[in-house]
């Protein structure tokens, strides 16, 4: 988890405090010096089994602290750590621009072996300009392909996107390890946008930048899905190493 270990000792306004924590059936949205976003995401637990040890008291904890939850094993409280690491990121808006992530893909993707793990909106349209497109998931739709089929595809693509929730399930490092002088996006709200991300490997960043606390804490909080949630206080930023 070197990666999030970075992330964690570059944050900036470690001692700020936690102001709001909503936990949503899509979304989680951190609120400290600004907000933040991550995909929830939660593993099967028998009822009596907490998902999140601190439920309850986590806003009498500052953002630094709460940012550490990102290398727990428990995906909901991963799932925190990751917006709140978020919430603390100073994006460097100078370097971004709001191109889509599917714009990237496409023209990098064109004529040529293309991964992506997650299942995401722009497939059917990236498979018609790739030469060949797998779809990796964890979950697998029809047509994809299991998580444990990445070590024989990726090796093999010249573009690779990956969702961002890799950074909470722990499987970034492992799968950039696979990509072979190819040219990786990581793609998402989850994402942080920092440049720190370049040096593992990374060329391209898809991510968020919440520029209205209020609406996205109501969306998040009324189960909203990131269709309903980008246009109502969300930007989506692309950064580029």
């Amino acid at each position: 988890m070197k990666i999030i270990e970075a992330l964690l000792d570059h944050l900036p306004w470690k001692d700020a405090p936690v102001r709001k924590v909503r936990v949503g059936p899509f979304w989680t949205a951190v609120a400290t010096r600004g907000c933040g976003l991550a995909s929830t995401m939660v593993e099967d637990h028998p009822h009596r089994t907490p998902a999140v040890q601190e439920a309850g008291e986590l806003t009498d904890r500052s953002a630094g602290e709460l940012a550490h939850l990102a290398l727990s094993s428990h995906l909901l409280e991963a799932s925190i750590g990751m917006a709140t690491i978020n919430s603390l990121l100073k994006i460097e808006l100078q370097r971004c621009s709001e191109t889509n992530a599917f714009d990237i893909l496409a023209a990098k993707g064109k004529g040529k072996d293309v991964a992506i793990i997650g299942h995401f909106p722009f497939v059917p349209a990236l498979k018609k300009v790739a030469r060949h497109l797998w779809v990796i998931e964890k979950r697998p739709q029809q047509g994809d392909l299991e998580a444990e089929r990445a070590k024989d595809i990726l090796p093999q693509c010249q573009v690779v996107g990956i969702t961002g929730t890799s950074l909470i399930n722990h499987t970034l490092e492992s799968l950039l390890d696979l990509c072979r002088g190819s040219f990786v996006m990581l793609i998402g709200p989850t994402a942080p946008l920092t440049p720190l991300l370049f040096e593992y490997g990374i060329d391209a960043i898809s991510g968020s930048q919440v520029v209205d606390e209020h609406e996205v804490l109501r969306y998040v909080s009324q189960g909203a899905t990131f269709r309903q949630l980008h246009r109502h206080g969300v930007k989506l930023l692309t950064m580029m190493k």
